[in-house]
């Protein structure tokens, strides 16, 4: 089988708003900016990706907004409408299907043009959940409580991941949140959902992400420091809420397990080099790093309060500043995927993990971590 392989990616700065963009600018800018940095057209493109959502783009088939802007014209164009991280799967997923030897995955979004309460709520079931006014937040408070409660974990954990992230996010030109700020500071925090408080809910961003994909032949013709796709996994869980065990995330286990065995990792702790996790809210970086391996089930506070998931420690997590930094629905999944690229690329700027040679990206959709994808990406063959 090909190997496929990230030869650029791309991104723009993300912002509380863009009102002097709409999407195909968005688009344009972000396509344009990963053209200029290859040195390629849109003749070099064989296929397009997009990932975006008709609810918040407020129009059906929301990838007809971005089609001119990503050069679809005559070309094979196709939607994912989920996080970006599924998009690059089915990117790769053309292009080892033999169909085309380039994927050009983009994803975009305005979350400032879209109401997240009422889009959050319509994700519920309509006769029995939608009228309690259930939203994404409020599923998410659900879930820190439980888990929280169940391993007996206290609000200056979860304040301990907001200071590490939006502090990280200050050496991120691209983060829309980024302070310097300490547990303290975040604990005297406006609570929104009990426990949440306003910095352990990531921020609506606009923005948008590209990477180019290519088959392994076609590789040395974009670029001499390649990204391989060693492995991946993705798994879906129940659909209600009442039906999922709250305090941990079945698809998320086993999303990991299929994307390390794929990739040949036994110990993701030592062989791993960082994480790039899709973490909301500050709790699931709790979660998802002990779910992923890296910490026993009730102990993912120790990586932090130990300082292994600090820039320079021993397996740095979200050392971008993660989705707590820039949050664009749909597309913070590809931005985890780029970031763990830049990272393996050796362009990550002033948080560039020193040595880096494999690296986790994850995302996820749905409330409470439905859906999960894994990532593990590698500097080697």
């Amino acid at each position: 089988m090909d190997r496929v392989a990230i030869v650029g990616v791309a991104q723009t700065k993300f912002a509380a708003q863009k009102i002097d963009q709409n999407y195909a600018e968005i688009a344009y800018e972000v396509v344009e900016s990963l053209f200029n940095k290859l040195g390629i057209d849109h003749k070099d493109v064989d296929n397009i990706v997009t990932a975006s959502s008709d609810f918040w783009d407020g129009r059906t088939i929301s990838s007809m907004s971005v089609q001119d802007a990503v050069g679809a014209w005559l070309k094979s164009e196709t939607k994912v409408s989920s996080d970006g991280t599924l998009a690059v799967l089915y990117g790769m997923m053309r292009i080892l299907a033999g169909s085309f030897g380039t994927t050009l995955v983009l994803a975009h979004c305005k979350s400032s043009e879209g109401q997240q309460t009422m889009i959050g709520n319509a994700v519920f079931d309509p006769i029995y959940q939608r009228q309690l006014g259930f939203d994404l937040v409020a599923a998410g408070a659900l879930q820190a409580r439980a888990y929280m409660e169940h391993y007996q974990v206290g609000e200056s954990d979860l304040a301990a991941v907001v200071a590490k992230n939006l502090t990280n996010a200050t050496r991120n030109p691209n983060a829309h949140r980024a302070m310097s700020i300490s547990v303290e500071e975040a604990l005297k925090a406006q609570l929104v959902a009990d426990p949440l408080r306003e910095y352990d809910i990531a921020p609506n961003s606009d923005g948008a992400c590209a990477i180019l994909l290519a088959r392994e032949d076609l590789v040395s013709k974009f670029t001499d420091k390649p990204v391989w796709l060693s492995g991946v996994g993705h798994y879906q869980d129940n659909y209600y809420l009442g039906d999922r065990d709250l305090t941990t995330s079945r698809s998320l286990e086993k999303a990991a397990q299929k994307a390390y065995s794929m990739a040949g990792i036994t110990n993701p702790r030592k062989e791993l080099n960082l994480v790039e996790l899709y973490d909301t809210f500050s709790y699931q970086e709790l979660m998802w790093t002990e779910l992923l391996g890296l910490a026993e089930r009730g102990k993912g506070a120790e990586l932090i309060h130990s300082g292994a998931s600090h820039l320079g420690g021993e397996i740095p997590v979200n050392p971008s500043g993660g989705v707590l930094g820039a949050h664009a629905m749909f597309v913070a999944g590809l931005v985890r995927v780029a970031e763990a690229a830049l990272q393996l690329r050796g362009e990550a700027g002033e948080y560039q993990v020193e040595g880096a040679r494999r690296a986790l990206a994850h995302g996820t959709v749905g409330p409470c971590g439905q859906t999960h994808c894994v990532w593990v990406l590698s500097k080697d063959k």
